[in-house]
């Protein structure tokens, strides 16, 4: 078993609850809009760190993380990038290749926008988008998501409410 912590869009901004929130966790996966090196950097210490840059996302960033990430983990196929759309309107660059070799588990960020569904169309595949870590956006609340892989399977699934914009 594998517990992940997931994270996105930081921003720049570390919140200090990301440390006792993802202290148990095995992993840490970032997608994207780090901020800077120091964001990866802290996060590091906690657990080791999966991750993709985003388009704020400076050449600091950019020559260690890649634009995609595809992997197998505890027998799930993973694909993590920063800007990927949603369930039904995945974003050009990417609906051709997610239609033909459809991961178990699609990762992105970019939105802001916290979102975990099944796509019924594409072979159940789980979408997640755990929403914004940092303080820049519109978003209402900062999100972070834990979960754990075994066997195949996703569970332990879970939301974290970081506080609100501007709050922390």
């Amino acid at each position: 078993m594998t517990k992940i912590g997931l994270i996105s869009d930081t921003h720049n901004y570390y919140d200090p609850q990301i440390e006792e929130y993802f202290s148990d966790r095995d992993e840490i996966w970032h997608a994207g809009d780090f901020g800077s090196i120091e964001i990866a950097e802290k996060l590091e210490k906690i657990a080791p760190l999966i991750g993709v840059y985003g388009n704020i996302d400076g050449q600091d960033i950019r020559k260690v993380y890649p634009l995609h990430q595809r992997f197998s983990k505890e027998g799930v196929d993973v694909w993590m990038t920063h800007i990927g759309g949603v369930p039904g309107r995945y974003c050009i660059p990417i609906i051709e290749e997610i239609k033909k070799n459809t991961p178990d588990l699609f990762i992105c960020g970019h939105s802001h926008i916290l979102k975990i569904a099944r796509d019924q169309s594409l072979d159940k595949m789980l979408y997640m988008n755990p929403g914004a870590a940092g303080k820049h956006g519109f978003q209402v609340h900062r999100t972070i998501v834990r979960f754990s892989i075994d066997n195949g399977k996703i569970h332990d699934l879970e939301v974290i409410n970081l506080g609100k914009m501007g709050i922390g």
